[in-house]
């Protein structure tokens, strides 16, 4: 199965990498011509444009910043499409693109399944990072083998835009925990608490999270650098915005949360960190919420290993 790759950023790159390095023969393209000669330099192929890579692959795998930026590419792509043809959209995205645009794919005779992923850029390095599939079963398991290359734990969602909706979700519950760790460090920090100490406490507790487990590390080492940026942030949260004002859901933390990311943005520049949101209450406090003895930046000591498909367990009654 020759794939191609399209999008070699913070997330793509190292997607790519894992397919790479199980021996999958990859073609890829970016926008950034050092991040492809990188790629060739590692054995890959050059793709050329987004329809070269679809008319040359049996798979092609976007991993984009934005909606916009995916319906740019699948424009370029659409006329190459047909039958034995098949678009993996890695992407973070709007679910209702994801339906515009697997109707355009499945007009030409193509197949759309989208597979966002969840776990933090350390993970995607690794290919231990989890995945969700959203699509007909049968496009699902045809790329399935890729899928086990690209990440550790995969979980079919259903059809194709629930699994943008999950992932949308999650990075909603990622910020909220983000944003409760800076008031709680900071917090602690004014009570005299020791830092250390008190990531402990939290880590060991039933306050603790992945994100507590990651970037309250990197907060506090300073290096506040998790490769995720607030108008990434504000992209994933504003979609999980909009899917509560589609159900008429009467969210309050949600809106709190963007303005919170829009003032972070105001102070730090539109593409900071997101982990310098702790920045906000340091300026307000005076404090400086670091301890000693934490990473700079975040390595999966996982051991690799091909990834599995997560089976939701059928109740007993549904069985019968």
């Amino acid at each position: 199965m020759t794939t191609g790759f399209i999008g070699l950023g913070n997330v793509g790159g190292k997607l790519a990498g894992s397919l790479l390095r199980n021996g999958i023969d990859l073609a890829v393209h970016d926008l950034d011509p050092a991040l492809v000669a990188e790629f060739v330099g590692r054995g890959a192929a050059e793709g050329g444009s987004p329809a070269q890579m679809m008319r040359d692959c049996d798979v092609v795998i976007t991993c984009l910043p934005s909606p916009a930026a995916s319906a740019a590419v699948m424009a370029e792509m659409l006329g190459e499409m047909g039958p034995g043809k098949i678009w993996m959209e890695m992407s973070t995205t709007d679910a209702d693109e994801i339906l515009r645009l697997g109707a355009e794919v499945a007009a030409t005779g193509g197949i759309a399944v989208e597979c966002p992923v969840s776990g933090g850029c350390h993970r995607a390095d690794t290919g231990n990072i989890s995945i969700f599939a959203g699509g007909p079963r049968d496009a699902v398991e045809a790329v399935m083998p890729l899928l086990k290359h690209l990440g550790r734990r995969i979980l079919h969602t259903g059809d194709l835009g629930t699994a943008s909706k999950l992932k949308v979700m999650t990075n909603y519950l990622a910020t909220v925990h983000l944003v409760a760790l800076c008031e709680a460090l900071t917090t602690m920090k004014a009570a005299g608490l020791d830092l250390a100490t008190t990531y402990e406490a939290i880590r060991i507790s039933s306050g603790t999270s992945f994100v507590h487990e990651t970037e309250s590390q990197l907060i506090l080492s300073g290096s506040r650098d998790v490769n995720f940026t607030m108008d990434l942030i504000l992209k994933d949260i504003g979609l999980f915005q909009k899917l509560a004002d589609i159900g008429e859901v009467p969210l309050e933390f949600s809106p709190l949360l963007i303005e919170i990311m829009k003032d972070g943005q105001r102070r730090y520049g539109e593409r900071a960190q997101s982990d310098r949101i702790i920045e906000r209450l340091e300026e307000a406090t005076g404090l400086s919420i670091l301890a000693d003895g934490f990473p700079m930046t975040l390595i999966d000591d996982e051991p690799e290993e091909e990834g599995y498909e997560i089976v939701r367990p059928v109740p007993a009654a549904a069985a019968e």
